[in-house]
């Protein structure tokens, strides 16, 4: 069906169709999250998946069951294999849920804090059909060992399938259904045949439930103490002055949650972007983290004013460095009626693809994801409570993205009649997006994660031969390697000929053409 409708975005997830648990219905819940336009729809679709599932595996767990093994009745393992199925349904939904985040911010880290958790539940899990009680003691190393080699052909099968043309991609999600039946009856034989489970009497599943439930803050903590030289983006030009071959004058445009105190840049061409705006005597506002979650329309406005004052001030060309959200703004800035001397753009760590899902506003009760959007709202409500970063999947910033996701999806990083323009890839971006032709500008792909950069001298040196006119351009051998083996694991986007309130833009869309920057 993904071959007859062109929908390549979504080709490596096939062969998770016929995945062992809990696999499977990670793929089955994040269509569903991202493709139902009701509650009553999602509802009915879920029930009808949990049965299916249940069914699926009871046949699954006959064949594969050992011989030298008393197998129970059918029916004992229907009624089993349901239960299981919607309990494994129940522990995995946050993390399809916070997927499908993922592909709206297109951030890496959120993409492997809804892995994380796979790894953690796999094996104790895989038990939960065959052994009673399953959900105590610990899992063998068989179990754990097939549970690991499971995800490894998923994603490895979710690169090829990307990769091969046409009609070979059934090809090789059926072998990678045969492999995956292969790997069931290895799981039920290991869940069988092992020994008494060492720590038998200690209610290890429900323990490794909390602790998948803690990875997502984990991951964000762990994001922002790497240890090393990481720094942020926005200072490579705060700290300083600019070098005499730098003719231009230069806003930076930092991102999401941070703050400014008002302190100004040693070189007077340089001004940082405040989202706050302008004070009386035209310099920029200090500003919060709270502040930067303005719709990125209410940002543009900011910024247009300011590099109009900065022009009038120092008569020069304007170049706009944005980092993050600031990428988004800068970019976004360039399509809506940019001033003439803005002449230069460099992106630092722009959300590649972002708003690849959708979810309506909380007073709607109809639209593509509203339970997705519902079940968000709760998890970040229980981030809240329990003292996290406090956001809102309903800020202003994100719904931007949101509502204008088909620009952010296709002309993102495509190029701007009059503006020379360069992209700083940090190699965790690989994940972030499905594969393909991405960009339509120059990249710098480099090592570091979202936002934060491993040698700040070096990439300040070629920033600043950037912005003295010279074309800067390197790819990383692995970028194009990374960024297809996370194609199985990215929430299936919407289409955008499928979403009412995307009707007005004609651009083509990259989830079926593989690439941006097409012509409307």
């Amino acid at each position: 069906m993904l071959l007859r409708m062109g929908f390549v975005a979504a080709e490596g997830l096939a062969p998770q169709a016929a995945a062992v648990w809990p696999y499977d219905t990670y793929h089955d819940l994040r269509w569903l999250y991202v493709y139902h336009d009701s509650v009553m729809h999602f509802l009915l679709w879920l029930g009808l998946l949990v049965v299916a599932r249940g069914l699926f595996h009871t046949i699954l767990v006959m064949l594969a069951w050992p011989k030298q093994v008393h197998r129970p009745a059918m029916w004992w393992l229907v009624r089993r294999n349901l239960g299981v199925a919607l309990l494994v349904a129940v522990l995995v939904s946050p993390w399809a849920l916070l997927s499908v985040a993922a592909s709206v911010v297109s951030l890496s880290w959120v993409l492997l804090a809804s892995l994380l958790p796979m790894f953690l539940l796999a094996p104790f899990l895989q038990r939960a059909t065959v052994v009673d009680p399953w959900w105590r003691g610990l899992p063998s190393k068989r179990l754990v060992g097939w549970s690991l080699l499971n995800f490894v052909v998923l994603t490895v099968a979710g690169a090829v399938c990307w990769i091969v043309p046409g009609w070979w991609m059934v090809l090789i999600a059926a072998a990678a259904g045969m492999v995956n039946g292969l790997l069931w009856k290895q799981v039920v034989k290991a869940a069988l045949l092992v020994p008494r489970a060492r720590f038998s009497s200690v209610p290890a599943t429900p323990i490794v439930t909390v602790m998948a439930l803690l990875a997502p803050l984990i991951v964000a903590v762990v994001v922002a103490v790497v240890p090393g030289r990481l720094v942020r983006t926005e200072a490579l030009l705060l700290d300083r002055p600019l070098p005499n071959g730098v003719t231009h004058a230069v806003i930076v445009l930092a991102g999401h949650g941070t703050r400014y105190d008002g302190e100004q840049p040693p070189d007077l061409r340089v001004q940082r972007f405040s989202y706050r705006g302008l004070d009386a005597a035209g310099q920029p506002l200090p500003y919060q983290p709270a502040d930067t979650t303005i719709s990125i329309t209410d940002s543009v406005a900011l910024l247009r004013r300011q590099v109009d004052q900065l022009h009038q001030r120092t008569g020069r060309k304007i170049a706009l460095i944005g980092e993050s959200e600031g990428a988004m703004v800068a970019r976004t800035y360039l399509a809506r009626d940019p001033h003439p001397a803005v002449d230069s753009t460099a992106l630092f760590s722009p959300l590649i693809s972002a708003g690849r899902t959708y979810y309506p506003p909380p007073h709607h009760d109809q639209g593509w994801g509203v339970v997705t959007g519902w079940q968000l709202r709760a998890v970040f409500s229980l981030i809240d409570l329990a003292g996290g970063p406090g956001k809102s999947p309903d800020e202003p910033f994100i719904r931007s993205l949101i509502d204008d996701a088909p620009f952010y999806r296709s002309q993102m990083m495509c190029p701007v009649p009059g503006v020379r323009m360069v992209a700083f890839l940090p190699i965790t971006t690989a994940a972030e997006a499905p594969p393909g032709e991405y960009t339509g500008i120059p990249v710098y792909q480099l090592l570091g994660v979202h936002g934060y950069l491993l040698d700040q001298s070096h990439v300040r040196d070629i920033l600043v031969t950037f912005l003295a006119g010279e074309p800067i351009h390197h790819t990383r051998i692995e970028y194009p390697a990374l960024q297809m083996l996370g194609a199985a694991w990215q929430a299936p986007p919407l289409l955008i000929s499928v979403n009412p309130l995307w009707d007005h833009y004609t651009w083509p869309d990259p989830a079926l053409t593989k690439d941006m920057c097409r012509p409307r």
